[in-house]
């Protein structure tokens, strides 16, 4: 059962489906799926390791495998599995499209997200560009393990980054920028709300760093929130999200540092900086080109 006509996205659970109570049933079964989906994909990483015998040399570490391509792999696919849980829980929980976590239409728009690619692509090279130019001095790369670790090597990490990396990207849209912001959605009446919690969680799930990371991702997370509603689905923001990562990774690839655990919660203070300017650079162009196309904001 699809929501009403005029739908915005974050109301696209609002089916009359699964009673009063039934979003926080929605919230607690995905919640559960989502742990067990990455338990399990841990484990069968470690499995593979120990069969393998290419497991961390110290018992202690916190890898599944010495080599950090390989252990990419585990992580990366232990947050792709977000995509398929949330969306059978729009569809069995929710009784809905599962589509309608991708747009208000039912289903990605495929011609739209490469229209937002045309311009996501090119905007993070530029910020990411600007960010290295800046922390170059302040921020000198490790003595250890860093450097270009040869093409054959540097080939394979770039397969398995520009493979999987999207899927990672896109599932942290579909649980935070989607399928939350709807689940929360079905009971209050502006999309602010939602995406506030919605946000939080999503600089929380980063792990706790610097507080200029952490202020970035909330920052980051609030404008693409608005962005989602604004353009009706998730296309404009998984495409940033997947530019992002996807030259953050290949960047750590080239400099031998796909072992470094640091995450976006980590970024330092310039990287705030930069992303207070060009954070609404996107999403103001985006939602400006989408209104010129035409692009449904609510239920067709």
């Amino acid at each position: 059962m699809r929501a009403p006509s005029g739908s915005r996205y974050d109301q696209q659970g609002r089916n009359g489906q699964g009673g009063r109570f039934g979003w926080l049933g929605e919230l607690l079964v995905a919640l559960v799926l989502v742990v067990l989906g990455i338990l399990a994909i841990s484990v069968v990483g470690a499995i593979i390791a120990e069969m393998m015998d290419a497991g961390p040399a110290s018992a202690d570490s916190a890898v599944f495998f010495e080599d950090p391509v390989a252990d990419l792999v585990v992580q990366l696919l232990g947050i792709a599995i977000g995509i398929p849980i949330v969306l059978w829980v729009a569809r069995g929980l929710g009784r809905r499209p599962a589509g309608t976590v991708s747009s208000v239409v039912g289903r990605l728009r495929w011609g739209w997200l490469g229209r937002c690619a045309a311009v996501g692509f090119p905007l993070m090279a530029v910020q990411m560009g600007l960010m290295i130019a800046w922390t170059w001095d302040a921020e000198p790369l490790p003595e250890s393990g860093a450097g270009f670790p040869g093409w054959p090597y540097f080939l394979l990490s770039l397969a398995v980054v520009l493979a999987l990396v999207p899927f990672q990207a896109a599932a942290e849209e579909y649980i935070f920028r989607g399928w939350l912001v709807q689940a929360i959605g079905r009971v209050v009446r502006s999309p602010w709300p939602a995406i506030v919690v919605a946000s939080l969680l999503f600089a929380l799930a980063h792990g706790f760093g610097e507080l200029s990371g952490f202020l970035l991702l909330l920052y980051s997370a609030l404008w693409w929130g608005w962005l989602v509603i604004r353009t009706g689905g998730l296309e404009a923001v998984i495409v940033l999200h997947v530019a992002n990562n996807v030259l953050a990774f290949g960047l750590a690839a080239g400099f031998g540092m796909l072992d470094d655990s640091s995450t976006a919660a980590d970024a330092p203070w310039q990287a705030l900086v930069l992303e207070l300017v060009f954070a609404p650079l996107y999403c103001l162009t985006v939602a400006k080109i989408a209104e010129r196309r035409g692009i449904e904001r609510v239920s067709p």
